[in-house]
């Protein structure tokens, strides 16, 4: 019995576990994955399914579209371009 607890309770949390916290993307973009699961905590806000995975589609068009358009909505977060295209 603890074997299938143990199981279940992995398998809930795998894709939280398994997320980096910050992702760095072309451009200066710095994505910190784990504000975002912690301020929205519904993942197919932007994936597909709830335990997460690849976004189908993300790139500039997606981000420009989704990520701003979110950020917008929950009056939160940055929405102009120096706010996540940070300069070395």
């Amino acid at each position: 019995m603890k074997k299938i607890v143990v199981v279940f309770v992995l398998a809930a949390f795998a894709g939280s576990a398994l997320a980096a916290d910050v992702m760095q993307f072309k451009r200066g973009v710095k994505f910190n994955h784990k504000i975002h699961q912690d301020t929205v905590k519904d993942c197919t806000k932007c994936h597909a399914k709830a335990e997460g995975g690849k976004i189908e589609g993300f790139g500039k068009e997606y981000a420009h579209k989704s990520c701003k358009g979110c950020h917008a909505e929950f009056k939160k977060g940055p929405s102009i371009c120096k706010d996540c295209h940070k300069q070395s």
